[in-house]
């Protein structure tokens, strides 16, 4: 079933509000302009470059604030941006990844029109402003005050008529307000919303990056796997190819000694077994494909040093690489809690709605998490990338932290065995 934004109308004092915080928006652009007109100025002798980087990430931070303001006045939600993503490296890339990027000059175009969103804006507010100024002139002690320092009432008739008149330009700032608003949000719609091509270039650099990320990830992960056997297993079985050698020679002229070492090859076979089940629980743990996700989490919450509660609401399961990666998420997502929060419980929610698989993780800890890079939350945002999933953080400090991830996947039904073996 398809869902739908339903249109909301905001009231007459929410619409106010709404006016005043775009007010202060675009107050903010027309202050960012003057850094703007600077940086490119200071790129034609290359010093300005760092402050290309400075402006752009503001103008940037301002825009999203603004597509999020209109993404609650409008029926159909948000307003998407479509940047492409800075790569990391020398400040000219960088620069020249922000100069070239269409949703740039869009934003740009959006500062160049803070004046006249400004001047529609301050319509109904102005209007709003001076009724209620004029009606509580009118409703003061001593009206015989000069209104505006220019008219001085003398008698009952010229006194009530501030009050007439404030009357009127309250009821237009109401009756005008929802139309100004209807058509700032229209125009502003055009400029900050991406066209077809420009979120058809994102998206095409957002996969280029996150499959880079994977083969990176992929890569990573192989060669951890590979000095694992090297250093666990693959030694432990040379070491008991060398004791079984030894005891072959030794066992017709010394069969005490070629005892022991069967003994010790014995004890050597155990404990490389065991570091190759703790190796392939690592890739793919056993209890996840018997059990599900379901299962695989509940079993992690019951082993778990941190005392933590589950709740899965999951009719189905996700295909494997999904069901795997949100596993692992939850692992490491557990583990920094353990080692980073103090937290002494967590909360882990599971559900399945619109095309997605939700998770969410919250703790009583100290708060303050942040994905900085190379940390293990920066790497479950790379590997949710691979399925186009999505980790949303709040942990203010002193907390509590609740971390949300979001995969697009469909539910297949649960995994059962053939009649014949479950008998």
């Amino acid at each position: 079933m398809t869902t739908h934004h339903r249109a909301h109308r905001p009231g007459p004092l929410t619409t106010l509000a709404y006016l005043f915080l775009l007010l202060s928006q675009n107050t903010a652009a027309l202050l960012l302009t003057p850094l703007i007109l600077a940086s490119a100025v200071l790129t034609l002798i290359w010093v300005g470059l760092p402050f290309v980087i400075l402006t752009a990430t503001l103008l940037r931070a301002l825009a999203n604030a603004q597509r999020r303001t209109l993404g609650h006045l409008l029926p159909q939600g948000p307003v998407p941006s479509a940047y492409r993503p800075v790569p990391q490296g020398s400040i000219l890339r960088r620069a020249t990844t922000l100069l070239t990027d269409p949703a740039t000059w869009k934003d740009i175009l959006w500062l160049t029109a803070g004046a006249a969103n400004l001047l529609l804006i301050t319509i109904p507010i102005a209007l709003l402003t001076h009724g209620l100024y004029q009606i509580l002139h009118t409703l003061t002690p001593t009206p015989q005050t000069p209104l505006y320092g220019l008219y001085t009432p003398h008698t009952t008739t010229q006194t009530l008529i501030p009050l007439l008149t404030g009357a009127l330009l309250t009821y237009l700032a109401y009756y005008t307000a929802p139309k100004v608003l209807h058509l700032y949000l229209a125009f502003n719609q055009l400029l900050l919303a991406p066209n077809e091509k420009a979120r058809l270039t994102a998206r095409v650099a957002h996969l280029a990056t996150s499959r880079a990320n994977t083969i990176d990830t992929q890569a990573a992960e192989i060669r951890r796997i590979e000095r694992d056997l090297h250093d666990g297993a693959q030694a432990r079985l040379v070491a008991l190819g060398m004791n079984l050698g030894m005891a072959e020679q030794i066992i017709e002229h010394d069969p005490t000694t070629a005892r022991d070492m069967l003994t010790e090859a014995r004890e050597t076979t155990r404990q490389a077994l065991t570091e190759l089940r703790d190796l392939v629980r690592g890739i793919h743990p056993p209890v996840l494909v018997e059990r599900g996700l379901d299962g695989a989490v509940h079993a992690l919450a019951l082993t778990h040093p941190l005392t933590t509660t589950v709740d899965v609401d999951l009719h189905g399961r996700p295909a494997d690489p999904v069901e795997s990666a949100a596993y692992f998420a939850i692992v490491e997502l557990l583990t920094n809690t353990a080692k980073h929060a103090h937290a002494t419980h967590a909360w882990i929610r599971i559900n399945h709605g619109q095309g997605r698989l939700v998770i969410t993780l919250t703790d009583n800890g100290t708060g303050g998490a942040t994905p900085a890079p190379g940390s293990g939350l920066a790497g479950i945002r790379r590997r949710l990338d691979a399925f186009d999933g999505t980790m949303n953080i709040t942990s203010p400090p002193g907390g509590p932290t609740i971390v949300t991830l979001e995969i697009p996947c469909a539910l297949s039904s649960p995994k059962t065995l053939p009649s014949s073996e479950t008998d």
